[in-house]
């Protein structure tokens, strides 16, 4: 069974940073091209970052582009986002997702950018 766990979610200033990290488990993670999305109250999902299954290429949102970074270790399951001069725009639920023969999602994680 597919399961995704996100983590590292909570409360920063602006200006600040945050790692968000997803647990894959159930299938091999090498083998699935992987995403970030998310979605602000009231607004609809929007696509952060996505990272082929190698790791080899990395493509971001043009808003996010220079201060967020997607990462992956297959050998440890793992995802990563890591978020950088945020503003409070960017607060969000953050959910990750792996395209493998269907689309599998992640219960989200909340950021919240503010002072």
């Amino acid at each position: 069974q597919v399961q995704l766990v996100e983590s590292g979610g909570g409360l920063v200033q602006p200006g600040g940073s945050l790692t968000l990290s997803c647990a894959a488990s159930g299938f091999t993670l090498s083998s699935a091209d992987m995403s970030w999305v998310r979605q602000a109250p009231g607004k609809r999902l929007e696509w952060v970052s996505d990272i082929t299954s190698l790791g080899t290429r990395r493509y971001y949102a043009n808003s996010m582009r220079g201060r967020f970074s997607i990462s992956r270790d297959n050998a440890k399951n793992t995802l990563y986002l890591q978020m950088g001069s945020l503003k409070p725009e960017d607060t969000a639920v953050y959910y990750c997702s792996a395209w493998l023969s269907s689309q599998y999602w992640g219960q989200g994680t909340q950021v919240t950018v503010s002072s």
